[in-house]
């Protein structure tokens, strides 16, 4: 039996190690990927750290995936070896359960996430549900398609499922790793863009990105400083922080919503009468199916959008993962492999 390498976390917490680990051939309705590329995304702090129920050790870590198919299992005859592909949260689902019958995949009661559900993608090989592959246009390169399966459908498919209409003001609370590519999405759809981050640091990279305008957020009222501006129909939370994402919603226009994308375990502090008298609304927004994240790479390859990466090799994960632990990955960190 041949091997290849895998990134493994023995237990919760513990450090991120190279290992060798045996390659074996996909089951049924399953494919083996040869990695090209996985993405580094914040949420795989919470894998690392074991906060996540049902997991298992030791872990390999990775859910923003992208490489070329090196085998078939039974019954996939859909793809063939050598297509390339990617592979997101959306790692792939059952297709008995309620939500799959009714044609709403991403809710899934069986839902499969990479690294959750079966090793992720910080490896030389993946072998993944057939369901879960989205195909990837020859005019992006695998690096530039693994930020797509997680990052990229997020913020793309938040803003397309949105109340927002070319012409209408969109802001984008947070300017990292998916703020960065919420901004490009935000401008390319025709909305007047609006960028929220901490301090004045990121007022060029924001307008280099996109934005029409830049909001300091600790430079006053966030929300009045959306109103100064005609108030947003839309705010994307991609910050990790319920405090900044609450501070939006006297910002926000008639009828307008706070959508979250920014994972965090705070509650909100919003009061029902800031969301009563303008109609707003606050609502979650999953990742998106495989699906989405097709519709994703192709709108990326006609607008031009692109994650800001820093490559490092798989041998270097740990160092990639501290990068963007610590906060020292400006936009997103991707291993090649």
């Amino acid at each position: 039996m041949s091997t290849h390498q895998a990134v493994h976390v023995h237990a919760a917490g513990e450090e991120l190690k190279l290992v060798d680990v045996d390659t074996t051939s996909p089951p049924p309705d399953h494919v083996r990927i040869q990695v090209s590329a996985c993405g580094v995304c914040g949420t795989d702090r919470a894998f690392v750290g074991g906060g996540f129920p049902g997991m298992s050790w030791p872990l390999t870590p990775g859910h923003e995936i992208a490489g070329t198919i090196a085998e078939l299992g039974a019954g996939v005859d859909n793809y063939a070896v050598g297509d390339r592909v990617a592979v997101g949260w959306f790692g792939g689902n059952c297709n008995r359960c309620v939500p799959c019958r009714a044609g709403d995949f991403i809710h899934c009661e069986n839902m499969q996430v990479p690294s959750w559900h079966y090793p992720g993608g910080y490896a030389e090989s993946v072998t993944v549900p057939a369901n879960a592959l989205a195909r990837v246009p020859d005019e992006l390169s695998l690096a530039e398609a693994a930020p797509m399966g997680c990052a990229g459908v997020t913020t793309f498919h938040a803003l397309r499922e949105s109340r927002a209409t070319a012409g209408d003001r969109v802001a984008i609370l947070g300017i990292g790793g998916l703020g960065h590519l919420g901004v490009q999405f935000a401008r390319a759809m025709g909305f007047e863009t609006i960028a929220i981050a901490r301090g004045s640091g990121k007022a060029e990279d924001a307008r280099e990105l996109g934005a029409h305008h830049y909001i300091d957020s600790t430079a006053g009222d966030v929300g009045e400083a959306l109103r100064r501006l005609g108030g947003a129909r839309v705010v994307l939370g991609t910050a990790a922080s319920s405090a900044a994402m609450a501070a939006t919603v006297g910002g926000l226009a008639p009828r307008g919503e706070l959508i979250t994308i920014g994972v965090t375990a705070d509650p909100l502090p919003i009061s029902p009468l800031q969301l009563i008298t303008p109609g707003a609304s606050v609502i979650g927004h999953p990742s998106g199916t495989a699906r989405d994240i097709e519709d994703t790479m192709h709108f990326a390859v006609q607008s031009g959008v692109r994650a800001r990466t820093q490559e490092l090799p798989l041998a270097r994960a740990a160092e990639a993962y501290a990068d963007m632990e610590q906060g020292r990955a400006r936009y997103r960190m991707v291993l090649t492999i």
